[in-house]
């Protein structure tokens, strides 16, 4: 399982996704099951849809900084955002 939480406002999602996703040679490519780092885009939440009265995932905007890193905790900046990563 996964938590991701904007710092400002606690909006987020927790699921038992986190994936990455970037653009490379004009393809997006994605990686399971892994930690923000500097040049991806975070989406933790649901593989499956839930219900129409929840959402399914958070996603953010590019990862710029690592701010504090452990084993189980990412804190990082986007363009605009502070985040907290957990896996738990």
């Amino acid at each position: 399982m996964y938590s991701l939480r904007r710092e400002r406002d606690g909006a987020g999602d927790s699921g038992n996704m986190s994936m990455l996703f970037w653009v490379e040679d004009d393809r997006v490519l994605h990686e399971n099951n892994s930690k923000p780092r500097v040049g991806v885009v975070v989406r933790v939440g649901s593989v499956i849809a839930r219900t129409m009265q929840q959402q399914d995932y958070w996603t953010t905007t590019y990862v710029t900084e690592i701010i504090e890193e452990s084993d189980n905790y990412v804190k990082f900046k986007t363009g605009n955002s502070i985040y907290e990563w957990r896996r738990i």
